[in-house]
């Protein structure tokens, strides 16, 4: 059964109080009640209760008009798109006025909120990322030298049959220790903690372009505005997500990476792959590494956009507002 609005049901009541007015003063002038059930009489009694309802409707509809603007608004609102308040114009009523402030304040709170609740995750989890790459650099990686040096002093000493299969166990171990400080340093990008930004992001670049075999480019626009540890930390992190996405998913031959800080900071990444329509799925739910990019964005005041069409390529790009 479809709700009936605030609106209907206000006027309703007033309609049947107008009505039982009318009848009630009608029958106190018993006198004058055969006049009052005559044609005319009947049409004048009709005629003021039709005005009466219609300014009634008429000074409703406008004194609610701020409320359902209001519930119009509470409707819409995304904390994952900050920044969106009700408004009020500057005849409503006491209480709605008041309703609206509350509602913004509250909003507002929530927007700091879930910011401040983010950024502790985010710390919390490139904490804990420095901590295995330390782990993996630190213990693993030495296990994994100590292998390579008794397999070296093992060889020499070994039947001429067993050498060829400990330099191949000795090739694995190698290749195994090469791939383990690739992670350690995609779980920490110390490159970004001794160089600074720019310098990272070249490097990243340039060594997945080495691992994939796919052309990379990286280009800079203008002088690098101060950015905070945390919002340079960002811009690692989306290019790196970026570049992951692009192995998985482009089947891209050409990847070019613009960071520009010409008016305010934008991050590009652009690639020739297959591309796609809509939001980026798999296996029926979006990418959890585009929500993360998005996520990331907001909690340091900037935005994400993902430019794509199916066999046109995709442009992700990240803009630092105020930057």
């Amino acid at each position: 059964m479809r709700q009936r609005t605030l609106l209907t049901q206000v006027l309703a009541v007033n309609t049947m109080l107008v009505a039982i007015v009318a009848i009630v003063a009608a029958v106190v002038t018993r006198d004058r009640l055969q006049e009052a059930i005559s044609t005319e009489g009947m049409l004048m009694l009709a005629l003021a209760i039709s005005s009466a309802v219609l300014l009634n409707s008429l000074l409703l509809r406008k004194r609610l008009e701020p409320i359902d603007r209001l519930v119009e608004t509470m409707s819409r609102v995304d904390l994952a798109s900050p920044g969106m308040r009700a408004q009020t114009s500057p005849g409503a009523a006491r209480e709605v006025q008041r309703l609206t402030a509350d509602f913004n304040r509250m909003l507002a709170r929530l927007e700091d909120e879930r910011r401040d609740t983010g950024r502790a995750v985010l710390r919390a989890q490139e904490e804990e990322r420095a901590r295995i790459a330390q782990d993996l650099h630190d213990e693993v990686n030495q296990a994994l030298t100590a292998i390579l040096l008794r397999l070296s002093a093992t060889i020499s000493d070994a039947p001429e049959g067993l050498q060829e299969e400990l330099r191949e166990t000795q090739q694995l171990a190698t290749r195994a220790m090469e791939e383990l400080l690739t992670l350690a340093r995609q779980l920490r990008p110390t490159a970004l903690d001794d160089h600074g930004l720019v310098p990272a992001l070249a490097s990243q670049i340039a060594d997945f372009g080495d691992r994939t075999g796919i052309r990379s480019n990286f280009n800079r626009y203008g002088p690098l505005p101060m950015l905070s540890d945390e919002e340079q930390l960002v811009i690692y992190r989306v290019t790196q997500e970026s570049l992951s996405n692009i192995v998985q998913h482009a089947c891209a031959s050409r990847v070019d990476v613009e960071l520009s800080s010409i008016g305010r900071t934008v991050l590009r990444i652009r690639d020739d792959g297959r591309g796609f329509k809509g939001v980026p799925r798999s296996n029926g739910r979006s990418h959890l590494g585009v929500s993360g990019m998005r996520e990331r964005a907001l909690l340091v005041g900037g935005h994400l956009n993902i430019f794509s069409e199916p066999g046109e390529g995709t442009t992700i790009e990240l803009t630092m507002e105020g930057r």
